[in-house]
């Protein structure tokens, strides 16, 4: 009797195992083909990556952007008189910066300096010594 209930345990736990192991390796293969499928994913944007780039290769050939500027601008080409030296420009005029033509450098010109000396702000200035002792 023992024996016969001894039997009916291990068959059980040989179908429990038996069990276990086809979950995994279900569980193994639904992976395996989400990995392949990213996979082809990648491979795919890769390639759309490749594309992208010799296209971008192709528009920025400066062959063809010159071509494109000669058809589409009418540009004529620089003449030698069109340049001057700097000796010919005319003076800066002088002006006022007022805070009227620029409100930012009025606030600044209207700032003054603070009285009190540069401290580092985590020690307070030690007070002038005057003569009379501290209490």
């Amino acid at each position: 009797m023992i024996l016969r209930l001894l039997n009916f345990v291990v068959i059980g736990v040989l179908v429990l195992a038996a069990a276990w192991v086809y979950r995994i390796k279900f569980d193994a293969t639904v992976q395996a083909e989400r990995l392949a499928k990213l996979r082809g994913e990648v491979r795919h944007e890769r390639d759309n990556i490749a594309a992208l780039r010799a296209e971008w290769g192709q528009l920025d050939d400066p062959a063809r952007i010159e071509a494109l500027a000669k058809r589409f601008l009418q540009l004529k080409p620089i003449a030698p008189t069109q340049f001057d030296t700097l000796d010919h420009l005319p003076e800066r005029p002088q002006q006022d910066v007022t805070a009227s033509t620029d409100p930012i450098g009025g606030l600044i010109g209207d700032l003054q300096k603070p009285n009190t000396p540069a401290t580092t702000g985590s020690i307070p200035p030690a007070p002038a010594a005057t003569g009379a002792p501290r209490q």
